[in-house]
């Protein structure tokens, strides 16, 4: 059975502290977080959400008081970690937040070790009607009024991207594209809420609309519009990143090229914290999702599953379905606290 159907299925679990009883024994029974208070951070990207409470779930088998979650933006929340008035956050982006990172005060503040979920994709899509029609596969063909004209959603012309939000990081990658690719007069970054703008962008494509946008894996959108089926990556002419990735090559091995780094999604924490927390140290180092999890989670939340009682038990449902996996972290995180 897969993920996506254990959720729809509604399996859940009550993870306790009966659950440590049970394995190896005495072991099992460590407590090395007693008394140790951890503050979890999030973005306002919901389907963040899961990722960080099945981080949480582990911690309190380990014992920690773990607060409920505050939600912040990735630069602010980075500085929030690495001054110590908040514990971790489970969806550091790297390399795309290098500079949250480095301006929070890198390794010397925050730790970061291990890969969370890895290989996450960024890029450009465009309807494959509308693609194979006039033979779109570049940005750069948005630099063409004729092009561009084929987005514009308001008469004005110009290109309408579904861009990204204030602060997530991506936007400073698109403002960068629209500059080096040329495209500041034929394209306009819509930004906002994104949850409302790419909800719009899939209305408009069901009413057989040209529709141009970014997203990212993983992710729920393209579950719903499908790469390669209803939509189509669109490549950039070159490697172009702002800041600490200035000089970075984003082409893949293949040679594609869609103008954003392959990301791994890490849990950062704050350094002080760690070095007296071994157990979570070591925690945070070897959880591991796969996108293809976190992306069905997310759709099921799409499809309204959405409440913070559905998350938790989106993330009871993982556990349950990896428990051995699970209590293998949950002992090499004991053991680092010996």
């Amino acid at each position: 059975m897969t993920f996506l159907k254990k959720l729809s299925a509604g399996a859940a679990i009550a993870v306790t502290g009966s659950m440590l009883m049970t394995g190896t024994g005495f072991a099992d029974n460590m407590m090395p977080g007693e008394g140790v208070e951890v503050q979890p951070l999030k973005s306002s990207i919901a389907e963040e959400t899961f990722q960080t409470v099945v981080v949480m779930k582990a911690l309190e088998e380990l014992g920690y008081d773990v607060k409920d979650i505050q939600e912040i933006e990735y630069a602010a929340g980075h500085v929030a970690i690495g001054n110590g008035d908040a514990t971790f956050m489970a969806d550091h982006w790297n390399p795309l937040h290098a500079d949250f990172y480095k301006a929070a005060g890198g390794a010397e503040k925050i730790y970061r070790e291990g890969v969370y979920s890895p290989g996450a994709l960024q890029g450009y899509l465009i309807d494959k009607k509308t693609a194979d029609e006039y033979n779109i596969t570049n940005v750069e063909q948005l630099k063409e009024p004729k092009i561009a004209a084929l987005f514009d959603t308001n008469d004005d012309g110009k290109a309408d991207l579904s861009g990204c939000n204030p602060g997530w990081g991506c936007e400073g990658v698109i403002e960068n594209h629209l500059d080096a690719y040329g495209l500041r007069d034929t394209v306009t970054h819509n930004q906002g809420s994104y949850s409302a703008i790419i909800a719009d962008t899939i209305t408009r494509y069901k009413a057989g609309e040209s529709v141009l946008y970014y997203t990212w894996t993983p992710y729920w959108v393209s579950g719903v519009l499908v790469p390669g089926k209803d939509v189509t990556w669109l490549q950039v002419p070159f490697s172009s990143l702002p800041g600490e990735n200035k000089d970075a090559d984003t082409a893949l091995p293949d040679g594609s090229n869609y103008g954003f780094q392959v990301n791994n999604q890490q849990i950062i924490a704050n350094k002080a914290w760690t070095d007296e927390n071994p157990a979570a140290a070591k925690l945070f180092s070897i959880m591991e999702l796969s996108a293809n999890d976190i992306s069905a989670e997310n759709l099921a939340m799409r499809d309204g599953e959405k409440s913070a009682e559905d998350i938790a038990r989106h993330a009871d449902a993982w556990i349950k379905g990896h428990r051995a996996t699970f209590d293998g972290w949950l002992e090499e995180a004991r053991a680092a606290a010996k």
